[in-house]
């Protein structure tokens, strides 16, 4: 079953920006994760105000490619830098319809 990676991120250094840019995509690939979506560009048209500078959505196979990504040794050093120079919120969402 699938799951997605949501997240907003608004970075407080910049740091860590043009690394964890460069090598994360490496690591998400090697996960068999994908990017749908790592923007700027976007607008919150619902709720209390949630202000973040970026949304990334990313798609996994599953639950343990995720959390595989997570934990892996390659990319933890740059999970620690966002994690340290950014307000980040991250949710990992299964790929179904709890409600239908």
């Amino acid at each position: 079953m699938s799951y997605y990676s949501v997240l907003d991120v608004t970075p407080t250094s910049q740091e860590w920006i043009e690394a964890y840019v460069a090598e994360s995509g490496k690591i998400v690939a090697k996960h068999g994760g994908k990017y749908l979506a790592r923007t700027a560009a976007h607008e919150q048209i619902e709720g209390d105000e949630r202000a973040s500078a970026l949304r990334i959505i990313l798609e996994w196979p599953s639950k343990q490619a995720a959390l595989d990504f997570m934990n892996d040794p390659e990319y933890v050093p740059h999970l620690q830098a966002r994690t340290k120079g950014s307000v980040s919120h991250h949710y990992l969402i299964e790929a179904k319809d709890d409600l239908a």
